[in-house]
């Protein structure tokens, strides 16, 4: 997926007011709409330029794109890092229909479009706008529960019709067993009411880091565990890590690379709560001196084997 550079597509620089866009967003829709345009690909660059205005015309989406655009060239290869906005407070959903925009939108922009926003209520006493932000959170801290301070950056518009990003620190409740996409409700922490009404709230959606040994699927947690041959073959009984401490584990005789084990309960929390599977690696040693390689040898010797029987067939 190649990497667009909007600013480049409307031809203006990154410090551009709001009025600067809009006025280039407008000169190039008129210059290459297909009804008027002799440029021969005067449909495919409408749609660019739509889709940059698209992003730059928000200060929230524009405020996102410019936290890692400005490190890219258009045209390079490009695929986000993992949970990008996080640390972005976006209003409402708000999206334009997107079918006509490129992947690079989708990717960043397309899994908003479920998020609905707008003063609530009818008359002068409207429900306040809702908010939304990605607020990514460890595994210890899904399966512990945790309280964190977390920062989240809004953007707005300054008098000049520059763009300004502001912060502001939250304290946030994490349950305990919470899992991907789970989203976590901040009651009046949305934009104000009209007219008196009531503020929005702010949900905040859950990514879960990255683990060096673990990955959850819902509650399910799995590991891939090493074993030697000798505990593969015989059987075993081995120290096996878990978000809540670590367990015994049970190897059978004559276990394959590859098998998974399961250790009921000891998922994320809840009702049920998941489970741990365990999945077998098993490590070969190396033949690396003249004892390791005569015992290989012999190995080969008194214990015949040909795994590939079935592909031979």
């Amino acid at each position: 997926m190649e990497f667009k550079d909007y600013y480049q597509v409307l031809g203006v620089s990154r410090d551009a007011t709001q009025d600067d866009i809009k006025r280039a967003y407008r000169k190039l829709a008129r210059k290459y709409h297909p009804d008027v345009s002799k440029e021969n690909d005067a449909e495919e660059r409408f749609k660019e330029v739509g889709e940059a205005y698209e992003v730059l015309k928000d200060p929230e989406k524009r405020a996102a794109y410019d936290q890692f655009g400005k490190d890219w060239q258009a045209g390079q290869d490009f695929r986000p890092p993992p949970n990008w906005d996080s640390g972005f407070e976006f209003s409402g959903g708000g999206y334009t229909d997107a079918r006509d925009f490129s992947d690079f939108f989708e990717t960043l922009f397309g899994d908003r479009s479920s998020y609905h926003g707008g003063h609530k209520g009818a008359g002068i006493h409207a429900h306040g706008e809702d908010h939304h932000a990605r607020l990514t959170v460890s595994l210890e801290d899904a399966y512990h529960g945790a309280t964190r301070t977390i920062t989240l950056t809004s953007a707005n518009l300054d008098a000049n019709g520059h763009l300004v990003s502001t912060p502001r620190s939250l304290n946030v409740k994490i349950p305990k067993g919470v899992t991907e996409g789970q989203r976590i409700r901040l009651a009046g922490q949305g934009s104000p009411g009209l007219g008196g009404g009531a503020h929005g709230d702010l949900y905040l959606e859950v990514a879960l880091t990255a683990h060096p040994h673990f990955h959850a699927e819902q509650r399910d947690i799995y590991l891939e565990l090493p074993v030697t041959p000798w505990e593969a073959a015989l059987g075993a009984s081995v120290t096996v890590p878990t978000l809540g401490g670590k367990v015994e584990l049970k190897i059978p005789q004559g276990s394959q690379s590859g098998a998974k084990l399961r250790l009921k309960g000891r998922g994320l929390p809840g009702n049920p709560a998941g489970d741990q599977f365990v999945t077998l690696r098993i490590v070969i040693p190396a033949a690396d001196t003249p004892e390791a390689k005569a015992l290989y040898e012999r190995m080969a010797e008194e214990m015949p084997l040909n795994p590939r029987t079935a592909l031979e067939a």
